[in-house]
């Protein structure tokens, strides 16, 4: 099973905001820069994100992405189904296939088993789990640039 650069590069930016940001609204420019995301990839990334209610968006120079729920709610589980959709290894019925129907049911059974596994293990572990790992790897937390305008 491999996963998509989408579910990827959606844990990576989610990872971003909650590390980098403490949740708050982030531009996508940013975790563009910070990720090494195209910026327009991004936004596609971020549109299913917002639909499946794990980010909230702000509009305005303050404006950007910001987490939904608190990042010790949000699991990678939840990040890949929103960008992946649901994780199947077995393949579905069918009546028409021919050979052994009892011995076929025995090897799918078990490939529905291991991606429930596969489904449990993404749901325990939570974008506060990667901002534990951040820190304790010495990941440095970068804030925006934040511009002074005088006149």
């Amino acid at each position: 099973m491999k996963l998509s650069n989408k579910g990827r590069y959606g844990v990576r930016a989610m990872f971003d905001i909650a590390f980098h940001n403490a949740g708050e609204p982030t531009q996508i420019r940013t975790i563009s820069e910070r990720q090494a995301i195209p910026p327009r990839f991004l936004e596609q990334i971020f549109q299913d994100l917002k639909r499946a209610g794990l980010v909230t968006s702000k509009r305005g120079p303050k404006g950007g992405y910001a987490l939904a729920r608190d990042p010790s709610e949000i699991s990678i589980g939840d990040i890949v189904r929103a960008l992946e959709g649901p994780m199947t290894l077995a393949s579905p019925p069918d009546a028409r296939a021919g050979g052994d129907l009892k011995s076929r049911a025995i090897t799918e059974s078990a490939l529905e088993e291991l991606a429930e596994r596969l489904q449990a293990s993404l749901d325990r572990m939570t974008i506060a789990h990667l901002c534990e790992r951040g820190a304790e790897n010495g990941v440095r937390r970068t804030r925006p640039k934040r511009y002074v305008y005088s006149i």
